[in-house]
């Protein structure tokens, strides 16, 4: 008799089913058996029971090929040469450990179904009939991902021509900006095939030096505003132009990262800086509005201070050698160089006012953020006021 413990599998089917006639007649109870057998399932300990009672074998025929006799000679000679042509398809494709794959077994059925039935052909290549119908109905869909690839990658080629600095982050977002929503992994994988890569920024040291007239660090790093003209920064770049360099001012709203005045100049001095400021009369300043900068000489003159009090604005300097505390504005440089300037390499005075006026424009208008949910500053403006 069977030891307790002992797992109901260990016994052959004839002494399964004379162990369960004798617990059961030994008036055991089902969670008795469960126990006893390690069987997890009443049902499982029912069907037993009743395969006892009914003086049936307990051998499990669930998905065993059924044995009943071909209805005519004929019939088997034709199973029987579906059991020998299977095996020389099977022999040229490929295996894995000596045995065929699955999805090579399915394709051997299809070969196959035109004259054969397809349930002897399930029977000799011991596959489900669910499994080739689930193949079948997805054998097609590589082809298809391969159609929207090849359908993505002409969208980002074209975005590619216009704007050639993109990333897999922008160039996912300007997809989905023309009603592409894709994943930015699979972006990533397609631009890597089309050897697209962004161009990367490269950051430089700024040094600082002591001025005459230094603001406190009223901004202090905090570069979120509540409202228009609330928070501006300002800074110079340099542009090249040919064999020389001329000189970008520029006034950024922290609301909504808005180029608000600029002017290029071929001498780097005080008048470039006040002339720019003079593009800011008459805007809408808020009550505490203020204008950050650097200590560069010209922010720390005497008639720079005069400039900021007649606009009844506060000023705010960086702390000296510290460009981060001004790194807004800095970064809106740096995107003009990598995006246009760079690529275009004006020759002339006037090229480079039209390449910077293009991309000002482009910028405040059409190039969206991730900081304001892909939006652009004016379209970030105009949609808070609405």
């Amino acid at each position: 008799m069977a030891k307790k413990g002992q797992t109901f599998s260990s016994y052959t089917v004839e002494l399964k089913r004379e162990v369960v006639r004798l617990k059961l007649e030994e008036g055991w109870s089902y969670r008795q058996l469960r126990e006893q057998f390690g069987i997890k399932s009443d049902a499982q300990i029912a069907e037993w029971v009743k395969k006892v009672k009914n003086n049936e074998s307990l051998e499990d025929n669930r998905g065993k090929w059924n044995k009943k006799h071909f209805n005519s000679l004929e019939e088997e000679n034709a199973y029987l040469k579906a059991q020998v042509e299977y095996p020389k398809k099977a022999q040229s494709k490929s295996t894995r450990e000596g045995v065929v794959l699955k999805s090579e077994r399915f394709q051997i059925i299809d070969e196959l179904r035109r004259t054969h039935p397809l349930a002897w052909l399930f029977k000799i290549a011991e596959v489900s009939k669910a499994g080739y119908y689930k193949w079948r109905s997805n054998r097609s869909k590589p082809s298809i991902r391969m159609e929207k690839d090849l359908l993505i990658k002409e969208h980002i080629l074209a975005i590619h021509k216009l704007h050639p600095y993109y990333g897999y982050k922008r160039m996912t977002r300007a997809l989905s900006r023309e009603g592409m929503v894709v994943n930015h992994k699979r972006v990533r994988r397609l631009m890597r095939e089309l050897g697209i890569k962004s161009v990367i920024r490269k950051k430089r040291p700024f040094y600082g030096h002591r001025g005459s007239v230094v603001f406190p660090n009223v901004l202090n790093r905090e570069f979120y505003a509540e409202n228009r003209f609330e928070k501006l920064v300002t800074d110079i770049t340099y542009v090249r132009v040919g064999e020389h360099f001329a000189y970008l001012s520029a006034v950024l709203d922290l609301y909504n990262n808005e180029i608000v005045a600029w002017k290029l100049s071929e001498r780097n001095d005080l008048e470039l800086v006040l002339d720019t400021l003079k593009q800011l009369k008459g805007k809408p300043f808020t009550k505490k509005a203020l204008i950050h900068s650097d200590q560069g000489f010209q922010y720390t003159t005497k008639a720079y201070e005069k400039q900021v009090k007649e606009l009844n604005i506060q000023g705010s300097h960086s702390r000296r050698g510290n460009c981060l505390d001004n790194a807004c504005i800095e970064s809106f440089f740096s995107h003009l160089k990598t995006e246009k300037l760079n690529l275009v390499r004006p020759k002339t005075i006037d090229q480079a006012y039209r390449a910077i006026k293009e991309y000002i424009d482009f910028y405040n208008k059409d190039r969206f953020q991730e900081k304001f949910n892909g939006l652009s500053p004016i379209e970030y403006r105009e949609k808070a006021a609405a």
